[in-house]
């Protein structure tokens, strides 16, 4: 373990290095952000996926209501009381993303997932349902052949197995859109670009360089937000747009974060931590414990019986009595180097990034997720 911990370390520190050695990259404006409105929107909905092979949900009343609802939309009315043999059939909710600028006839792909307890949805069909957006309105319909990555078989002992997901599958092109989202961009004078992460020295950037292409356009709302003034022409105006996205600007340096997996023990710390001076030292206490029992056996010709004679033998032991000094505003090629040469595990590598945030010589934001 400690050996694959310092190959890793070594590694992520050389990876570092390259890339502290070089200039920050240049990045796209369309990369670090986007124009507010000109966004997809989440579309959902509930429908019956029927043609399956007796893997449906059988009697749930949530199927046999909605079955009822497509006889009837098809001119078949079933007796009431009586409940359909719905083994073919699986009540699904159906789930899909609108694109921004989408227009009615345009198709989108569609996720269908299983409600209730069907096994598969291979080779079912999805029958005609509508997807509402969060106003409620119905954005698009929904029909189609659904296609299964997944493989699920269950044997009569009530042996299983399974292969990936079968119980969720899509429909490329499912759906057809029925109506436009309104994004504003043809309406209002003005359009604001938010940044995906807030950062004041980024937004400044970012209105420089738009500035420097189309001086007066630009100005900052906030640490997330800059105000871009537009002509009111539909063709001058993506033109502009266009432009603007293609502007390199170089974001700002990264905050210092050392991210903690405390289900995995993988810790990953970012270019930009550094270190107050410090002197750290991980010792390690070893108890072992040995059994050696011996067989004890009677005298020849006596009376005694054969036994089993408890022997334990305990040493205790305090490995890696080593202190490592970490200079202040360590590079990251310092800090490994410096837990490095402590020999540490990756749970130990956690206690240690721990307690010198403690003692306040970390330099960083610690994030456990």
């Amino acid at each position: 373990m400690n050996r694959f911990l310092s190959r890793f370390l070594v590694s992520l520190a050389a990876l570092f290095s390259v890339l502290a050695s070089s200039a920050v990259s240049a990045e796209r404006i369309r990369d670090i952000g986007q124009f507010e409105g000109l966004r997809a929107n989440q579309l959902t909905g509930y429908g019956v996926v029927v043609g399956l092979q007796g893997t449906g949900d059988d009697n749930l009343q949530y199927v046999t209501e909605a079955m009822r609802g497509v006889s009837g939309r098809l001119g078949l009315q079933l007796p009431p009381g009586v409940s359909p043999n719905l083994r073919n059939a699986a009540a699904v909710i159906i789930t899909a993303e609108l694109p921004a600028f989408a227009k009615p006839g345009q198709r989108i792909d569609i996720t269908v997932s299983t409600l209730g307890q069907a096994r598969s949805l291979r080779g079912g069909a999805l029958v005609l349902a509508p997807l509402y957006g969060a106003d409620g309105q119905i954005y698009a319909m929904a029909q189609g052949n659904v296609a299964v990555g997944g493989l699920g078989v269950t044997g009569r002992d009530g042996s299983q197995l399974t292969v990936n997901i079968a119980t969720v599958g899509r429909i490329a092109d499912g759906a057809t859109v029925e109506r436009a989202v309104a994004t504003g961009f043809d309406r209002e004078g003005t359009l604001k670009f938010n940044l995906h992460q807030a950062d004041f020295l980024t937004a400044a950037r970012v209105r420089d360089a738009i500035n420097e292409r189309f001086p007066g356009t630009a100005t900052i709302a906030d640490g997330v937000s800059i105000d871009l003034v537009l002509p009111f022409g539909n063709n001058e105006r993506a033109a502009k747009l266009a432009a603007i996205e293609m502007l390199d600007v170089t974001p700002a340096p990264v905050a210092a974060r050392v991210i903690v997996n405390s289900r995995t023990g993988t810790v990953v710390i970012n270019q930009s931590v550094r270190l107050a001076p410090a002197a750290v030292s991980h010792g390690k206490l070893v108890i072992r414990i040995d059994e050696s029992p011996r067989v004890v056996q009677p005298e020849p010709f006596g009376n005694g019986e054969t036994v089993i004679e408890e022997q334990t033998d305990i040493t205790v032991s305090e490995r890696s009595d080593r202190v490592a000094l970490v200079p202040g505003a360590a590079s990251l090629n310092e800090i490994v180097d410096a837990l490095n040469l402590l020999g540490v595990s990756a749970a130990d590598l956690v206690v240690i990034l721990e307690s010198l945030k403690q003692a306040g010589a970390l330099k960083a934001e610690m994030v456990v997720i």
